[in-house]
């Protein structure tokens, strides 16, 4: 039977590196950089935070998981 909160959660991953410089203040397009993926609530039961690549800052930063 199944129970009322599964172990695997849904989260987003933003790019910490454009939110805290306030986005790229270059004539390039704006943005920040979104992912989104799952995660163990049992085996990671803090924040989660991977290096992932950041089309707007042009490498790999680390995204840390923000609520929805």
């Amino acid at each position: 039977m199944a129970k009322g909160k599964d172990a695997r959660v849904i989260v987003l991953l933003e790019c910490t590196s454009c939110v805290r410089n306030g986005f790229n203040k270059q004539k390039k397009p704006s943005g920040v950089s979104r992912y989104i993926t799952q995660r163990n609530r049992h085996n990671t039961p803090g924040r989660l935070e991977l290096r992932k690549f950041c089309p707007y800052c042009h490498k790999h930063t680390i995204h840390g998981e923000i609520k929805k």
